[in-house]
Order: C-alpha cells, then structure tokens, then sequence
C-alpha cells in the first residue's frame, strides 16, 4: 500500500529535538487510529441506521444513548481520562449519527437506497 508523505506523520523540523518529534510521532500514529477507529464506527452505525429506517424505529433512542454517556464515563474514570470531557465527544459523535439515520429514513421514505449513494 502506498501512503502519501505526510499524512500519517507530520513532517517535523531538524531543528526540533528528537525526544519531542518521537513524542509527535507517537501522537501522529494515535490520531492515524482514532481516525481509522471513527471511520469503523461511522460504518457500523450506518448499518444500523438501514435497519432502524427498515424496522421503521426512530433514529435516536434516548434510552441506550443515556446508557451508553454512563458507560463511557464509567471507562474514562477508569482510564483516567475526564469523565465530562468523553460524555461531550460521545455526544458530538451521537449528535452525527443521528444526523445519518435521519438521513437514511428520509432516503428511504423518499424511496432510495442511501447505502448505495
């Protein structure tokens, strides 16, 4: 697989001592797999966005999304990450989901087939 420089690691100066670029490189390589990780999840939640606009179920469901706020804080205490801080981006990411399966039933009402699009 060819890759373009640059976009998996940011090209740092020479003059930038090593111990801080191997830091970089370290953060580089962790937001390369958040990004991988989010474009996987985004895939499966469009999948359940198609079952839900089959089965006729609303896009949000507020009960396995408060679930969910108290089982990421839960595993943010535990990773010692700030609990509020992960509740507001499983919200920005539930917030864009939503947004997806609103999209997909609208597809489906109208008639199309959004998974092909």
């Amino acid at each position: 697989m060819t890759t373009t420089p640059g976009i998996h690691r940011s090209n740092e100066p020479e003059d930038v001592p090593a111990a801080l670029r191997s830091a970089r490189a370290t953060i580089d390589n962790i937001d390369a797999a958040l990004v991988h990780l989010l474009a996987e999840r985004f895939r499966c939640t469009q999948q359940v966005g198609v079952m839900k606009a089959e089965l006729d179920l609303p896009p949000s469901d507020p009960g396995r999304e408060e679930r969910q706020v108290a089982r990421l804080r839960a595993l943010a205490e535990e990773a010692g990450l700030d609990p509020v801080f992960a509740e507001k981006f499983l919200k920005f990411i539930v917030e864009e989901v939503i947004r997806h399966h609103e999209d997909i039933a609208e597809a489906r009402a109208a008639g199309t087939d959004r998974r092909n699009a």
